[in-house]
C-alpha cells in the first residue's frame, strides 16, 4: 500500500531540492489531519476539482461570447490546458507536480462570466473594484464551505500560487511561477487556434517573427515555449524564458489584443453592451433584494456586507445562468 507517508519519502528522495515538499508544506488556515493516502497537495487538488465552482467554469467565457461551434474554449477548458503546460515543465524540471496541478486547477476559480468583459463590469461598479485572482482565493477560503468545513481550507502554497497567478508579485514556490508563465502560455496559443478557425485572423497575420521563433503550428509553438522555459529554468531558483523568448511572447500578446481581443468581430459593440447591462442588472437587483439571494449568500451579506455577497453572486454565475437569470427579472413575459 502507498501510504502518505511513502509517499512524501518519495518526494524528498527523488524530487529537485528547489521544489515544494508536501511535508514541509507552511500549513493551512486550520489545522487537519492527515490522510493516510494522499498528501497535502494532492488533498487540496482533489477538493478543488470537486467543487461547485470548477464545475461551473465549463459553462464560463474565454473569449469568445456564445460561441456556434463545439470546438472553442471555455473557462474550464483553458484550466485543464493550463494545468497540461505547468505539469510537463513541472516534470521536466523535477518539480512537484501536485502542487502545480493544484494551483493551476484552482487559478481562476473567481472568474466572472462573460470572460474579462465581465470582470471588467463588476471591476467598475463594485466598491473597491473587482479582480478574478483575488476573487479565486476568496472561493477557495469563504465560498466553498461545507457543513464541518470554511472554504476548502488549502495549504498556503496553493493559496500563494492561485492569488498570484496573475499580476506583480511572484509566488514564493517555482510551482507556482510555472502556472504563472503557463496561464500565458496557454491562453495566447489557445486563443490563437481559436482566432485562426473562426477567421477572425489568418496565418499570414500572425507577425513574421513570432512564427519564425515560437513555430508555424499550435503544437510546434506550446512545444518551443516550454522548452525554453525548461532549458532556461533548469537548476535555478526561478522559473522564467529566455529574453528572445519573453520579448517575442509580449509582441505577440499585444497582436492579440489588438487583433482579437478587442476586436469587434469577436466582441461585437452590442454584445460587449448586453454583457454590461446584464451584469449591471443583476448586481443592483440583488442589492436591492437581498432577500432574493441564495441562503448561503444572505449568510454571507450579514457577515461581510450585501455588496460582498451580492459581487460574490453574481462573480459566481455561469454565462447561461445569468441570462436566464436577467431573463427571469427583467423580460417580460407573455400574456397567457
Amino acid at each position: 500500500m502507498m501510504t502518505r507517508e511513502l509517499l512524501e519519502k518519495r518526494e524528498i528522495e527523488i524530487l529537485s531540492p528547489l521544489a515544494a515538499k508536501s511535508c514541509q508544506s507552511r500549513g493551512r488556515l486550520f489545522e487537519e489531519e492527515s490522510c493516510d493516502t494522499r498528501t497535502e497537495f494532492q488533498r487540496d487538488r482533489d477538493r478543488i476539482i470537486h467543487s461547485k465552482a470548477f464545475r461551473r467554469l465549463m459553462h464560463k467565457t474565454q473569449v469568445f461570447l456564445a460561441p456556434e461551434g463545439d470546438h472553442f474554449r471555455t473557462r474550464l477548458t483553458h484550466t485543464i490546458e493550463v494545468s497540461q503546460i505547468a505539469r510537463t515543465i513541472a516534470r521536466a524540471l523535477n518539480l512537484n507536480e501536485d502542487l502545480t496541478e493544484a494551483i493551476a486547477l484552482g487559478h481562476d476559480l473567481g472568474h466572472t462570466p462573460f470572460g474579462h468583459n465581465g470582470e471588467d463590469v463588476l471591476n467598475s461598479i463594485h466598491p473597491g473594484g473587482f479582480e478574478h485572482n483575488i476573487q479565486s482565493l476568496r472561493v477557495a477560503d469563504v465560498l466553498e464551505s461545507t457543513a464541518s468545513r470554511r472554504g476548502m481550507n488549502l495549504t498556503l502554497e496553493v493559496r500563494d500560487g492561485i492569488v498570484n497567478h496573475t499580476g506583480p508579485v511572484k509566488p514564493f514556490t517555482l510551482e507556482g511561477q510555472i502556472v504563472k508563465l503557463s496561464d500565458r502560455i496557454a491562453y495566447i496559443n489557445h486563443d490563437i487556434d481559436d482566432a485562426l478557425r473562426s477567421g477572425v485572423i489568418s496565418i499570414d497575420d500572425i507577425p513574421k517573427s513570432s512564427l519564425e521563433l515560437f513555430g508555424h503550428s499550435h503544437r510546434e509553438r506550446i512545444n518551443n515555449m516550454v522548452l525554453d522555459v525548461v532549458n532556461n529554468s533548469d537548476g535555478k531558483n526561478e522559473i522564467f524564458q529566455s529574453e528572445d523568448f519573453k520579448h517575442e511572447l509580449l509582441k505577440l500578446r499585444k497582436f492579440m489584443f489588438a487583433h482579437v481581443y478587442k476586436s469587434g468581430r469577436v466582441k461585437k459593440e452590442e454584445d460587449l453592451a448586453k454583457v454590461g447591462v446584464v451584469i449591471k442588472s443583476l448586481y443592483e437587483y440583488y442589492l436591492e433584494h437581498p432577500e432574493k439571494l441564495p441562503s448561503d449568500m444572505q449568510e454571507i451579506a450579514v457577515r461581510d456586507g450585501i455588496n460582498e455577497a451580492v459581487k460574490d453572486f453574481v462573480a459566481g454565475m455561469t454565462d447561461r445562468y445569468a441570462l436566464s437569470n436577467y431573463t427571469d427579472l427583467f423580460v417580460p413575459k407573455g400574456w397567457k
